[in-house]
């Protein structure tokens, strides 16, 4: 495996802004994923603001069918804990078995580590917050199909109707609100990290969550304070990823 040359997002030594009024750019340069979360509680208020943050995100024909689950209570959160740490265990199996190189690599121990923390420490976890999306039911015009498909043709109204091709619309209006969600934490001093290792177990986790089956959970996000620094990220330059005009 080619290990890709990885640059620093900002200098060495920069200062992480933190706060309403933090440059955008030197905030988006320093979203490191916070696994390490102190214990103490945050505010409801603060959560309510998280999620005011993520419903300002687009949806796909302005559906808006998102709905959020956060916990917070410690009972539930053990039952949570004990899946994570199930499916952390499944990851990194997979992990190991399709790319055994990939936990040598430098930067790799430290990612582990964090990994390994989180799951340790997942109980005290201070709010998780699941990000949801409903599955909107296409009402049977037989009519209208037929139209469709003689104006538009079969094979296109097949793959418009593919389970794929839906939750990507889903996942289209679930992860810009996400991530307005991770800007608004950051902006108020909180640590959070977008996770999807519950697809694996996803029935489990709805169950504890309660979601009812017309709903996909599209990320689980921990949110605390954080017991870390933010700062610089190692990415891939710009001109490697970078394509004009054409691939």
């Amino acid at each position: 495996m080619t290990v890709p040359a990885l640059v620093p997002s900002l200098p060495s030594g920069s200062p992480a802004p933190v706060g309403a009024d933090a440059p955008i750019m030197e905030v988006l340069a320093s979203m490191r994923a916070m696994r390490r979360l102190k214990p103490d509680p945050v505010p409801r208020e603060m959560l309510q603001q998280l999620i005011a943050a993520a419903t300002w995100g687009p949806t796909a024909g302005d559906g808006q069918l998102y709905s959020y689950v956060v916990v917070t209570d410690r009972a539930q959160m053990a039952r949570l804990g004990v899946l994570w740490r199930e499916v952390k265990t499944k990851y990194l199996t997979i992990v190991d078995r399709m790319d055994p190189q990939a936990a040598t690599m430098p930067a790799a121990a430290a990612s582990l580590a964090a990994i390994d923390y989180q799951a340790e420490h997942f109980d005290e976890t201070p709010a998780v917050i699941a990000v949801c999306y409903s599955s909107q039911p296409v009402p049977r015009k037989p009519r209208v199909i037929a139209s469709l498909i003689r104006d538009l043709g079969f094979g296109f109204m097949l793959n418009a109707g593919r389970k794929r091709n839906i939750l990507m619309a889903e996942a289209s209006s679930c992860y810009p609100g996400t991530q307005n969600l991770l800007l608004a934490a950051r902006a108020l001093g909180l640590a959070a990290n977008l996770t999807v290792w519950h697809m694996f177990e996803e029935k489990k986790f709805k169950q504890v969550l309660g979601v009812p089956d017309n709903v996909t959970v599209y990320a689980l996000i921990p949110v605390g304070w954080p017991a870390g620094n933010f700062g610089p990220v190692r990415r891939r330059p710009v001109s490697e990823v970078i394509h004009w005009d054409h691939w």
